[in-house]
Protein backbone atom coordinates (compact mmCIF):
# COMPACT_ATOMS: atom_id res chain seq x y z
CA UNK A 1 0.00 0.00 0.00
CA UNK A 2 1.35 3.41 -1.16
CA UNK A 3 2.84 5.68 2.06
CA UNK A 4 0.73 9.31 1.80
CA UNK A 5 3.26 11.81 1.97
CA UNK A 6 3.19 15.55 2.97
CA UNK A 7 1.11 16.73 -0.59
CA UNK A 8 -1.24 13.80 -0.26
CA UNK A 9 -2.46 14.73 3.43
CA UNK A 10 -2.84 18.30 1.90
CA UNK A 11 -4.71 17.29 -1.04
CA UNK A 12 -6.85 14.85 1.36
CA UNK A 13 -7.87 17.71 4.15
CA UNK A 14 -8.42 20.47 1.49
CA UNK A 15 -10.75 17.72 -0.11
CA UNK A 16 -12.39 17.07 3.47
CA UNK A 17 -12.81 20.91 3.80
CA UNK A 18 -14.21 21.19 1.08
CA UNK A 19 -17.06 18.58 1.42
CA UNK A 20 -17.25 19.82 4.87
CA UNK A 21 -18.10 23.17 3.44
CA UNK A 22 -20.77 22.08 0.84
CA UNK A 23 -22.63 20.10 3.18
CA UNK A 24 -23.03 23.11 4.93
CA UNK A 25 -24.22 25.24 1.85
CA UNK A 26 -26.51 22.25 1.28
CA UNK A 27 -27.72 21.73 4.92
CA UNK A 28 -27.84 25.34 6.52
CA UNK A 29 -27.33 27.65 3.37
CA UNK A 30 -24.00 28.33 5.34
CA UNK A 31 -21.03 29.57 3.11
CA UNK A 32 -17.80 28.90 5.93
CA UNK A 33 -15.32 30.10 3.08
CA UNK A 34 -17.02 33.15 2.56
CA UNK A 35 -18.09 33.55 6.14
CA UNK A 36 -14.01 33.51 7.04
CA UNK A 37 -12.34 35.56 4.14
CA UNK A 38 -15.88 37.49 2.75
CA UNK A 39 -18.19 36.43 -0.31
CA UNK A 40 -15.61 35.78 -3.26
CA UNK A 41 -12.86 37.96 -1.76
CA UNK A 42 -9.56 36.84 -3.73
CA UNK A 43 -8.84 34.66 -0.59
CA UNK A 44 -11.78 32.65 -1.01
CA UNK A 45 -11.31 32.46 -4.43
CA UNK A 46 -8.41 31.15 -3.86
CA UNK A 47 -9.12 29.13 -1.11
CA UNK A 48 -12.11 27.03 -3.62
CA UNK A 49 -9.37 26.72 -6.08
CA UNK A 50 -6.55 24.93 -3.87
CA UNK A 51 -9.69 22.35 -2.97
CA UNK A 52 -10.77 22.10 -6.62
CA UNK A 53 -6.86 20.89 -7.30
CA UNK A 54 -6.87 18.98 -4.46
CA UNK A 55 -10.12 17.30 -5.75
CA UNK A 56 -8.35 16.85 -9.09
CA UNK A 57 -4.89 15.21 -7.08
CA UNK A 58 -7.19 13.08 -5.02
CA UNK A 59 -8.85 11.31 -8.09
CA UNK A 60 -4.80 10.74 -9.32
CA UNK A 61 -3.92 9.30 -5.68
CA UNK A 62 -7.04 7.40 -5.66
CA UNK A 63 -5.87 5.88 -8.71
CA UNK A 64 -2.50 5.45 -7.55
CA UNK A 65 -3.59 3.76 -3.95
CA UNK A 66 -5.61 1.20 -6.16
CA UNK A 67 -3.01 0.12 -8.11
CA UNK A 68 -0.91 -1.27 -5.31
Amino acid sequence: MKKLNILDWIAVILVVVGGLNWGLVGILKFDLVATIFGDMSSISRVVYALVGVAAIYTIYLATQINKK
